[in-house]
Order: structure tokens, then C-alpha cells, then sequence
């Protein structure tokens, strides 16, 4: 029997929750439901998709393989929705939009492929640059949108912001550390350990706010604005790290497993948003964007 549709927003829930429970919650339905589509799935493909734990779930190598395909799958059912919807793509036009590093591999290039998809006459340029430069450009009217961080966003007066995702904080870990098996995990247990820091947008900064608000300096091996580079030296025990569970990804380039654990106490969140400048005319391939950006946002929670 072939998957279903609702079996993969199912799969793609418990993906991003990490349990069963959260999933049917976000969801609106049973937990029984949400579990028997589970194993269904998992039949038919003949792969498991998923590790049991105590905890949980983790997502597997092969359930992380397809859980890009399920979400291509279910952006591309909202897209043939959307050309039914009496909806009618732009002939032309241009589109000038700017993203910053942490979120240009994985929020825009999805976004990016579905408006091709959907308007491909539109001519589209795209920059990446910190947010406080995109800020400035997007004010000067040399952007129409950028795709950022919007939790440190500096000028709201002069800027709409609409917030695509929010992601926790969690730490990372290579495979058999100390910490992937205690039942909680404070920021005091952090403090010791050796940390391997990204630089880009508000990352550092975050994590010398939490470090040093309970007396503890950063023991930092590395720095670099490579996500790449921070999972590889983390699966590999050079370190662990505080990121964001956006840019999680369960192996390393050279296959090799990385650990994640939610931490205990008030953590800050990544906010990631569209911005564009408060009271401008928008062009019609801009809000077309926005609206297609809108509509990628809740795909994954319909039931």
C-alpha cells in the first residue's frame, strides 16, 4: 500500500517534535494515530525512520533522507493547490531579495525553489549578508525582501518582520559523551565543556549571554561561520555546541552521528522571519513571495 499524504505530515510532525506526544498535540489528534501512521509508513517504505528511546525519538540516516523528500512532497501538493486556487502567476517582474548565513541553506533554498516553481517568469537576485547590512538595504529600498533572523532585529520602526519559524536552543554532542545520557541538562553542566562556536548572526553572542549569566567563561576551541564545520568537529569530539534545532542535522558530511539534548532553564529562541520596509509599495513579486512564504509555513500543520 502506497504512503498517504497524511502519513507524511504525521512522519514530518514527529520529525520536528521529537516525540509522539508533541507530535499529536501539535497536530490535534490521538496519539495512537499518530503512531500507527508511524509504522505504516515505516512498512512501506521498509526502512526504519526512527530510533525509540525513553525520551523519544531520534530520526534516523534514512528517516533524515526522507524527511527532505516528504516535505518536498507536501510543498509541491500545496503548490498544485495553490494553481487551482484562481491565483494567477506574475508574467514578469523582478524580485530582489537578501537572507542572512544561518538561514540561507535552510529556510530559502525550499522557499526559493517553490516561487521558481510557481513564478517562473519573474527575474529573482538573491545576496547573503549580515542582518544589520540587509537592514540598511532593505530601508534604502535596494531590497524588496529579506529572508533573516528577526529576534535581534534592529529598526522596527522602519520595518515589517512576519516570523517563518522559531527555533529553541539545544546542545549538540558527539556520539557517546557523558551528557547524551543524563536525564537533565542545565547550562551550569555546559560550562566545563569545550565549545565549538558559530559566529554567524546573534549565535555567539547568545551563548556567552547564557554562559556568563551563571559566572562561567566560554571555553571556546573554535570559532567559525561554518555549520558544516561545527558538525564535523562535534561528531568528532573536538567539542560540543549551542545552536539553534534549526540547523540540526543528525550526521556529519563524513557520516558521522551527532547527538541532541534540550537543556534545562529559560533558553533564548531564533526567531526567522521575512522583513520588508514598513509602508512601502511593495511590487506585485513581492507579495506573491510573501504569500507563498504564508502558505509553506502552515502546510505542515494541517491534520
Amino acid at each position: 500500500m502506497a504512503f498517504t499524504i497524511r502519513q507524511l505530515q504525521f512522519f514530518i510532525a514527529v520529525a520536528e517534535q521529537g516525540t509522539v506526544s508533541g507530535a499529536a498535540q501539535n497536530l490535534s489528534i490521538s496519539q495512537s494515530s499518530v503512531t500507527e501512521a508511524i509504522k505504516e509508513l515505516e512498512s512501506d517504505l521498509g526502512v526504519e525512520l526512527f530510533e525509540r528511546h525513553p525520551r523519544g525519538l531520534n530520526i534516523t540516516h534514512k528517516g533524515h533522507q526522507f524527511l527532505r523528500h516528504a516535505t518536498k512532497i507536501l510543498a509541491d501538493v500545496s503548490d498544485a493547490r495553490r494553481s487551482f486556487s484562481g491565483e494567477q502567476a506574475v508574467a514578469g517582474g523582478r524580485l530582489q531579495l537578501g537572507v542572512t548565513s544561518l538561514v540561507a541553506g535552510y529556510v530559502l533554498s525550499d522557499l526559493l525553489a517553490r516561487y521558481r516553481r510557481a513564478y517562473p517568469g519573474v527575474e529573482v537576485s538573491a545576496i547573503e549578508d549580515n542582518g544589520d547590512y540587509l537592514e540598511h538595504l532593505l530601508i534604502g529600498g535596494k531590497l524588496d525582501i529579506a529572508v533573516m533572523v528577526t529576534s535581534n532585529l534592529r529598526d522596527r520602526t522602519a520595518l515589517q518582520s512576519e516570523i517563518l519559524e522559531v527555533s529553541a536552543y539545544r546542545l549538540w554532542l558527539p556520539l557517546g559523551h557523558p551528557l547524551a545520557s543524563a536525564d537533565i541538562i542545565s547550562i551550569g553542566d555546559i560550562a566545563s565543556e569545550t565549545l565549538i562556536m558559530l559566529t554567524v548572526d546573534e549565535i555567539e553572542e547568545n551563548t556567552g549571554k547564557l554562559l556568563t549569566a551563571i559566572g562561567a567563561k566560554p571555553h571556546v576551541a573554535f570559532r567559525t561561520r561554518s555549520v558544516e564545520a561545527v558538525r564535523s568537529l562535534v561528531a568528532t569530539g573536538a567539542g560540543v555546541a549551542l545552536l539553534p534545532d534549526l540547523v540540526y542535522r543528525p550526521w556529519s558530511l563524513e557520516g558521522d552521528r551527532i547527538e541532541s539534548r534540550d537543556i534545562s532553564g529559560s533558553l533564548p529562541v531564533v526567531q526567522v522571519g521575512m522583513v520588508w520596509r514598513r509602508g512601502s509599495g511593495l511590487p506585485q513579486a513581492a507579495r506573491d513571495f510573501i504569500g507563498l512564504a504564508q502558505s509553506q509555513r502552515t502546510v505542515r500543520q494541517r491534520p
